[in-house]
């Protein structure tokens, strides 16, 4: 017990330690930038050791890295127990109680809003249509984040348990009163690295870079697609220029992210695709030339084409007709008499 403790005051000298030079190094930084030491934030520190370093070394990785001590150190539990040996936490003798604690405030969560569902039906009222959450920007924090979060080391199954309470949470009509909640165990798109996931191109016989992304989908249509570098502008769609398609609506939503990324005429394409209509195939190359196009771009063009929806795949399907309706979501006439 002594010796816990001992450790745990030991652990919090060395992380208040590597805090002041922390915020020492941040202050020279800033004078040798001429900038106020007191608004230079993390991300002008990573620009000013950008700028600082030789420029022999273009790999990020072999840069110095200088970051606080929170995010390079593992984090460490507090004392879980007082001097009389006492455990702090009710659900100490599980062995992970910040996890077994996730799970229960997460089945809390459930019970309170089915019994707010069971009040608003007894009302004879709808659930909030602006209310309802939306997730398609967001994902599950990974294994890893979460065994960070919860400094505890999960098994795969109880991740998956983690996820499975979770989205039945987020299935709940009124899950947006619990939205705080949700949100700390989600994470942003846009934080997503796209660097570890960019193909390095390979080279033709005549020396001309080329990436080729396979499984295009948009809808019914499948399809390829080889972006060459150094080219002229010139797109092939099944052996034919970009009149393949009729309409313009379909020609310019191929062209955009060539347009959007300054390429339009410093590579070829070249595309294969079969399946679906005219509207699913353009999806499907759109997509795929913009999957291709990450390793001809910088950081800065990535992270842009990431904010404008171009490495997003659109997984919207035709939604199928109902029994009893005319159609997916037409109904017959009501008459009252």
């Amino acid at each position: 017990m002594r010796a816990y403790l001992e450790r745990a005051k030991e652990h919090d000298e060395f992380m208040k330690k590597q805090q002041f030079e922390y915020n020492i190094g941040k202050r020279h930084l800033a004078n040798m930038m001429g900038e106020d030491p007191e608004t230079f934030t993390q991300k002008d520190v990573d620009r000013a050791i950008e700028y600082l370093f030789p420029s022999g070394i273009y790999d990020p990785a072999a840069r110095p890295l200088m970051k606080p001590p929170e995010e390079v150190f593992p984090a460490r539990k507090a004392a879980e127990f007082d001097e009389a040996g006492r455990p702090h936490h009710y659900l100490f003798y599980t062995g992970k109680p910040n996890f077994f604690k996730l799970l229960y405030d997460a089945a809390e969560n459930i019970q309170l809003l089915q019994q707010f569902e069971d009040k608003v039906i007894r009302k004879k009222a709808t659930p909030d249509p602006n209310g309802k959450l939306d997730l398609n920007a967001t994902f599950w924090l990974t294994k890893d984040q979460l065994e960070q979060l919860l400094v505890e080391k999960l098994t795969d199954l109880e991740y998956d348990n983690f996820k499975l309470v979770m989205e039945r949470l987020v299935s709940l009509p009124y899950s947006y009163r619990c939205k705080d909640f949700i949100e700390k165990f989600r994470k942003s798109l846009t934080s997503q690295k796209f660097a570890l996931e960019i193909p390095k191109p390979s080279y033709d016989d005549q020396g001309r870079a080329f990436v080729t992304t396979y499984e295009c989908l948009r809808k019914k249509a499948r399809g390829d697609v080889t972006i060459r570098s150094p080219g002229t502008g010139l797109i092939t769609i099944n052996g034919k220029d970009l009149t393949y398609f009729e309409d313009t609506q379909s020609r310019e939503q191929v062209i955009f992210p060539l347009i959007f990324t300054g390429l339009e005429n410093k590579v070829d394409v070249e595309c294969n695709i079969e399946g679906g209509g005219p509207s699913g195939q353009a999806g499907a190359i759109r997509w795929g030339i913009a999957w291709g196009l990450r390793s001809f771009v910088d950081k800065d063009m990535l992270e842009a084409m990431q904010v404008a929806g171009l490495l997003t795949r659109d997984h919207r399907r035709r939604e199928r007709k109902k029994p009893g309706q005319p159609g997916a979501r037409k109904k017959p006439t009501w008459k009252r008499r």
